[in-house]
């Protein structure tokens, strides 16, 4: 069986997957200094018929570990961001594009506050909570045409999360 380890959730590592949406980055006041707005953290793609940006709310259920991953899916209509309300760690499995399909997985884990966006058609595996339930800001894309595609591997593969977590 095929085993990796996941890794601290980085802008660097991450880059060639998608975004990480954090408080890390530049920012600037507004509302009479009130407010400090982190602006511009990842590109929202909305494609095809009808399209339109939709803004869900998702109730994700925690995953045994270590975990089995059989399946992962793309979106090759829009981008897909998740930013967890309550400020918990997840756990976020991408895997590059290849010609005959996604490649080998990469695990990471969130710091507290962090989430991420997909750009559409990246291989991304699903919401993961890690030991509790916990609720996502969602945005991505509604409207006609299909928007999911799933690919099953052959041999499943098993995600431990760094041994403080595990």
């Amino acid at each position: 069986m095929k085993t990796i380890l996941a890794q601290p959730l980085t802008r660097e590592a991450f880059a060639p997957f998608g975004d990480v949406l954090d408080t890390a980055g530049p920012s600037y006041p507004i509302n009479a200094g009130m407010t400090q707005r982190f602006h511009d953290l990842a590109r929202v793609e909305a494609e095809g018929p009808n399209a339109r940006v939709l803004i869900s709310i998702f109730r994700g259920q925690p995953y045994a570990f270590p975990l089995r991953l059989r399946m992962v899916e793309r979106h090759p209509l829009g981008s897909q961001a998740f930013m967890p309300l309550g400020g918990k760690p997840f756990l976020v499995i991408v895997c590059p594009d290849t010609p005959g399909g996604p490649g080998a997985p990469h695990a990471f884990v969130t710091a507290p506050g962090q989430g991420v966006s997909y750009p559409r058609n990246t291989w991304h595996g699903v919401l993961t909570p890690i030991g509790e339930p916990q609720d996502f800001l969602v945005v991505d894309r509604g409207g006609d045409g299909v928007n999911l595609e799933e690919h099953v591997f052959a041999e499943p593969w098993t995600i431990r999360l760094p041994e403080d977590l595990a």
